[in-house]
């Protein structure tokens, strides 16, 4: 089955996702990089400096920023490989039952959590029904609908019952946000405790956590559980990662050529070429899942009307902005469904508008909606102004930021009135703007291994079951049931045809159009050799890293 495969490039430029807090890091902005001898040689030990730019509330959660840095800390059952394939990590091997019903995972032996308890059939089965339960939202939407219960069959086998058949879901564990915790940890310690130092059985365990400034995290020397795709066997070769929260991207750029850092998240584009010519390690991954996208209030306000939906879309040259201020090294991304790294992706959805504002005048003409003195339409006595709240500095950057200023300004040419909305993060997570008298637009990312992201962003929001994360507010039962059939579909071929056809349905009808796509990029000293991006989400894994002289 063709899954999602990680892009490492250099010499491309990174779209950063903004930052929370600021560490100050001392560096001279144009020091070179320190070139390593030909026939350099590893030394075991020291500390790595990493630079990254937001830090969570927690260190485990359903946040991305959160599933970066307790991939170090917490293992997973299975991790992703270079061709998106999942490999051996806790989990040894799994079997699916004939109906598509029951996963049965066999674990590792021998393998304990950091307080000595052992990484066991029940311990996993706990996990389950714990994220589930409220113990990681993200974890818990991707389960939702599927997961049933799980069970110990015995010590080392544990068997995940489903109510449906879902062809990925090994896959889907792959994802930070699965990372089995100790039970008892879970158990017997406050809620605060497992949010700062939770504890798992990985090659690193939280030492320290200085809020606003760093997270310690020290080798666990006796780590046994290594995935299949890990570059070496055994402890970490590094001592700790000093994991630093540096939310200017030019303090991280600075902090690195100057050799403060050892390496750094989220490269901005005007520097990448700079360190690229200095000899930095520059690794990009195109994250699959949702891009950054606009997504409709179709429930409240103007754009119920499809044709102003599409009046909307009609008026931007969303390729033309992306380039401009990207300067070529953010990827445009006209596929408001999934991102062009998604297996299934539909190039047909990307490509179904184009900028045309006369078809956007027409639209809105024929709706009845007429120009004032100021430009802006008006139907009824009502200005067509629209409100796009965004995440400033945690989901949209500052060049993002400019993107959507773009926006306003040529959806402002057709006659639209959109008001941007600026949010901290307390804001943006606080639910002030989460309903439909809220907000008209929405812009945002969601990061996955494949289309069935497809589920938590366009299943139908009941009373019963609400789904928050349906941003449209678009309850379409033909939608949700191709999406439905695409994630217990066997058949890769044809899976991958009825993802296509929801992309194209979520097109048609103008409920989301995508802008570009979101990029996890990495910068590392050349004097630190074994980082990588893992395949899932392209965090930055740690534990293969050494140091060369």
């Amino acid at each position: 089955m063709p899954l999602p495969r990680s892009t490492r490039t250099r010499g491309l430029a990174l779209l950063s996702l903004g930052a929370v807090s600021l560490l100050a890091l001392t560096a001279c902005g144009t020091a070179a990089a320190v070139q390593p001898a030909a026939d350099a040689e590893r030394i075991d030990g020291g500390t790595i400096v990493y630079a990254h730019q937001q830090e969570p509330s927690c260190i485990f959660g359903g946040w991305i920023e959160q599933a970066y840095i307790s991939y170090q800390v917490l293992d997973s059952l299975f991790s992703l490989d270079d061709d998106g394939q999942p490999v051996a990590w806790l989990g040894e091997s799994w079997e699916v039952s004939d109906d598509g019903l029951t996963y049965t995972i066999t674990l590792k032996d021998g393998v304990s959590f950091t307080d000595g308890t052992p990484v066991d059939a029940e311990a996993v089965a706990y996990n389950f029904d714990y994220w589930v339960a409220g113990g990681n939202s993200t974890a818990a939407v991707w389960l939702g609908g599927y997961y049933e219960s799980a069970e110990a069959v015995d010590d080392l086998t544990v068997a995940i019952h489903l109510s449906r058949p879902y062809t990925r879901f090994i896959e889907n564990l792959t994802q930070g946000y699965f990372g089995i915790q100790s039970q008892q940890a879970l158990e017997t310690r406050t809620d605060e405790e497992n949010c700062e130092a939770p504890i798992g059985s990985g090659a690193f365990t939280v030492a320290e956590w200085n809020r606003g400034q760093n997270v310690v995290l020290e080798r666990n020397d006796d780590y046994t559980s290594w995935p299949a795709n890990a570059q070496h066997t055994g402890p970490a070769y590094v001592d700790k990662v000093d994991w630093r929260f540096t939310s200017d991207p030019t303090t991280r750029v600075a902090a690195l050529q100057s050799g403060e850092a050892n390496a750094i998240y989220d490269v901005p584009a005007t520097s990448w070429q700079t360190l690229d010519d200095a000899g930095f390690t520059l690794e990009k991954f195109v994250t699959p899942g949702r891009p950054q996208q606009i997504s409709f209030n179709t429930a409240q306000g103007p754009f119920v009307d499809e044709n102003v939906r599409k009046a909307f879309v009609s008026s931007l040259d969303r390729e033309s902005i992306v380039e401009t201020i990207g300067q070529g090294v953010i990827p445009y991304e006209g596929n408001g469904g999934v991102s062009q790294a998604t297996p299934g992706y539909s190039q047909a959805a990307a490509d179904l508008y184009t900028y045309d504002p006369d078809e956007a005048n027409r639209l809105l003409d024929a709706a009845g909606w007429t120009r004032d003195d100021d430009g802006y339409r008006s139907k009824d006595g009502e200005l067509l102004e629209v409100l796009l709240p965004y995440g400033a500095g945690s989901i949209i950057n500052a060049d993002g930021a400019s993107i959507l200023q773009a926006v306003q300004e040529q959806a402002k040419a057709v006659g639209f009135k959109v008001d941007l909305l600026p949010l901290s993060q307390a804001e943006l997570w606080g639910g002030d703007y989460s309903t439909p008298d809220s907000y008209d637009l929405s812009v945002g990312y969601w990061t996955s291994v494949n289309a069935g992201i497809l589920y938590i962003n366009w299943r139908q929001s009941t009373e019963e079951q609400p789904n928050y994360s349906n941003s449209a507010f678009y309850n379409d039962s033909v939608l949700e049931q191709l999406i439905l059939d695409a994630n217990s579909e066997p058949d890769a071929e044809k899976q991958n045809q009825l993802y296509g056809q929801a992309q194209d349905y979520i097109a048609e009808h103008a409920t989301s159009v995508g802008l570009y796509d979101r990029l996890s990029t990495l910068a590392v000293s050349p004097s630190l050799k074994g980082v990588w991006q893992e395949h899932a989400q392209g965090g930055p894994t740690f534990y293969d890293a050494y140091f060369v002289e």
